[in-house]
């Protein structure tokens, strides 16, 4: 379990690691609700006793219900610099999911993906659909359990709720998600950024960091694999 908002797995001058508990904003919206951009730069002012303002940077997102690993930038080149790794697909993130269904074989995902920006939604589309987006999503089966399924997943591309829109466009919603799936009972998503591996935008060397959701719909298969 992760009770607390966040947790720093990482920090130096240039970068913070840190993890995202579930149901925690990655930025401010007009809901007021706690977001890890305010919790992270409150936190440099605690540790470095800052005066005045503190420079995070957002390089990449999480959906609100989504937890897990994530980097941000303490300064504007180190910003700029983890930007454009995403951009060029050098920074590799890993997600687990629990899925309905039984899931047999790995497979990739190549869709064309359009946001509605009144539902918040987005929608598999035509390739020369106005604003459409390619994602590109790599998945892998671990475990079947109870007519679920446990997977092992990568994004090439980071479209907003890629993951569950494809997943659940081929039959397979994650646990839980009642925007993209089945009227749940309440449980909590079961998507979490389990792994995210990037090269450091000052010293160049190659950073990793993992961490494995024990929470929801994870806890029937981390209590299977200890038995």
């Amino acid at each position: 379990m992760m009770p607390e908002p966040y947790r720093v797995l990482f920090m130096d001058n240039h970068i913070i690691a840190a993890l995202k508990a579930p149901g925690i904003l990655s930025q401010a919206d007009r809901t007021g609700d706690p977001d890890m951009l305010t919790l992270l730069k409150a936190h440099v002012k605690d540790v470095y006793h800052k005066p005045g303002g503190v420079y995070i940077g957002l390089v990449h997102r999480l959906d609100r219900p989504v937890g897990g690993v994530m980097v941000f930038a303490r300064t504007s080149k180190a910003a700029a610099r983890l930007c454009e790794q995403i951009r060029r697909g050098s920074v590799e993130r890993g997600y687990l999911a629990v899925c309905h269904g039984e899931v047999r074989d790995g497979f990739t995902l190549t869709d064309w993906l359009k946001k509605d920006p009144e539902t918040n939604k987005v929608a598999l589309t035509d390739t020369d659909a106005p604003g459409a987006k390619l994602a590109v999503t790599r998945c892998e089966p671990i475990t079947c359990l109870n007519g679920r399924t446990l997977v092992s997943i990568w994004i090439e591309t980071g479209r907003a709720h890629q993951i569950r829109a494809q997943m659940a466009a081929r039959g397979h919603p994650v646990a839980g998600d009642t925007k993209y799936g089945r009227n749940g009972s309440g449980e909590p998503v079961a998507l979490y950024a389990r792994s995210l591996c990037f090269t450091h935008p000052t010293l160049g060397t190659r950073m990793a960091f993992e961490h494995t959701p024990v929470h929801g719909a994870f806890a029937a298969f981390t209590e299977a694999a200890g038995q």
